[in-house]
């Protein structure tokens, strides 16, 4: 198949793990008979660093005219005055509200081989395989705003209709998978949340009535991801609680280079990313773990094109690598020479 990609590889670490991801994908291309058109955009500091705005035209024009985005990292230290009123990190919620993209899906499966880079005793790790579905586009983090000398004030809203929809995704998954949701909110607390849970429950209910589902608390959400995280098949959630969770679920796999991210709406196209920040620490050193960058572009080929197989491929060759021992400065336990950013992704495209 022929297929257009958007590269918006962004800042720090972000075009060092955005380059071995591509490489995966032009391999996969290669050995499966397609044809794939890789068009690179500025974004975040890398555009602001350039005299352009974080998201400019041109590049969300790129994004818009692609069959997926595969997105790098964003943020830099010179940019980083959170009282700033532009800043790299309006480029991502930018890209998100543009392409209509309000699920955020972050799967979580720990690899045997790095169970001893978890905190979590391996007992506790053994059968793990959670998915938290996380709606993307609404919110406190899209809510009105206001600011004082002495106050301050941040809209958490929800429509019924914006529940709806992510509940539908997160039922639809959990159906082809283990069949339970995990709907977590705070509906001792917020109305929000008491919106959220009433309506998933009645979605659950008329439309997805072979599927468990459960609600959470997510404070009790948060204890039990640690004290017993085979249990869950998807966890479906908001925007806030969600990006808590998922990055504390990161803890299970052993690290955040690892963790691949989709974001998707009501269409094919999609924006693939690793979840972790652009670590500008490490940036330039060639250290970088490329894992989550890699596995964003398996699930790149599964979601918005639609090629499972070559999805699979993608993702056993991460698995393999791993396995044989190429592990990142992340990943590598004490006395073991750690693998560069270059060298693990070798190490993928020799499984390919």
């Amino acid at each position: 198949m022929k297929a257009r990609i958007a590269v918006l590889p962004g800042d720090g670490i972000g075009p060092e793990v955005t380059a071995e991801a591509v490489r995966a994908l032009l391999a996969v291309a290669e050995r499966f008979g397609h044809a794939f058109e890789l068009s690179q955009g500025p974004v975040g500091a890398a555009a602001m660093d350039a005299g352009q705005e974080p998201l400019p035209p041109a590049t969300l024009a790129l994004a818009r005219g692609s069959d997926a985005v595969l997105f790098g990292a964003i943020g830099a230290p010179k940019y980083a005055d959170p009282a700033a009123k532009v800043r790299p990190e309006q480029a991502i919620l930018g890209l998100r509200q543009a392409l209509g993209l309000y699920a955020n899906l972050r799967p979580v499966v720990p690899q045997p081989v790095l169970y001893a880079a978890s905190p979590l005793k391996e007992a506790l790790l053994r059968g793990v395989d959670l998915l938290i579905v996380r709606e993307l586009t609404g919110g406190i983090y899209f809510g009105r705003r206001t600011r004082d000398a002495d106050a301050a004030t941040d809209e958490c809203r929800y429509t019924t209709g914006e529940v709806e929809r992510i509940a539908r995704i997160a039922f639809r998954l959990a159906a082809a998978r283990r069949g339970r949701v995990t709907s977590v909110d705070k509906a001792n607390v917020l109305e929000t949340s008491r919106l959220w849970r009433e309506t998933v429950t009645r979605v659950a209910r008329e439309e997805f009535p072979a599927v468990a589902l459960e609600h959470q608390l997510v404070d009790s959400a948060a204890m039990l991801l640690l004290t017993r995280p085979g249990s869950f098949d998807v966890l479906v959630t908001e925007n806030l609680f969600g990006d808590i969770l998922s990055d504390e679920a990161a803890a299970l796999a052993g690290s955040l280079g690892l963790m691949p991210s989709a974001s998707l709406g009501d269409g094919r196209r999609g924006l693939y990313e690793p979840i972790h920040g652009s670590a500008p620490d490490i940036a330039g050193r060639g250290i970088a773990n490329p894992y989550g960058a890699i596995a964003s572009a398996a699930l790149l080929l599964r979601h918005s094109l639609g090629l499972e197989r070559e999805a699979a491929a993608l993702e056993a060759a991460v698995t393999g690598a791993i396995a044989a021992g190429v592990l990142t400065a992340d990943l590598a336990p004490s006395g073991v020479t750690p693998a560069g950013t270059r060298a693990a992704g070798g190490a993928v495209l020799e499984r390919i």
